[in-house]
């Protein structure tokens, strides 16, 4: 994606930090974005849902930022109850691009740990979802918060 647009994936914030959270349907890209929500606020750190579902990116000097997509704004899914309203930002500098995967390589190659989205090179981790999920991708946020490059 080298211009603006609509994608499917989750956005939260942390601290100042976006997560751009990708994956199939059904991948958990919600729940690891309300994990991370909460995670935020057990470390006593601001974070609150961007978008959920479809994103709209965009670059802006040299940043790639995430905006919820009209009317979705404050939606998020919650499995087994459907779609509930919460509080939630309107843009976020993303960070950290978090892949959710069905299968891993062990070891990622280096290419694999960066995408670039609407011309903008972002750091980015590839998990499987679970109970670790929130954990592993806090640690990562915290590690690249001030390295994005611009292609």
């Amino acid at each position: 994606m080298n211009a603006s647009g609509t994608i499917h994936a989750c956005c939260v914030v942390v601290g100042e930090a976006g997560l751009l959270i990708r994956g199939a349907s059904g991948s958990g890209k919600s729940t690891l974005a309300r994990e991370m929500v909460v995670r935020a606020a057990q470390a006593g750190r601001f974070g609150r849902l961007v978008s959920d579902d479809r994103t709209q990116l965009e670059p802006r000097h040299g940043r790639l930022l995430a905006r919820p997509v009209e009317p979705l704004g404050g939606c998020i899914e919650i499995c087994g109850l459907g779609i509930v309203r919460q509080p939630f930002e309107t843009a976020a500098v993303v960070r950290l691009v978090i892949d959710l995967c069905e299968s891993l390589a062990r070891y990622p190659e280096e290419q694999d740990k960066h995408v670039a989205l609407c011309g903008v090179m972002v750091p980015r981790v590839r998990m499987q979802a679970g109970a670790i999920s929130a954990d592993i991708a806090m640690v990562c946020l915290s590690c690249v918060c001030n390295t994005v490059v611009t292609l």
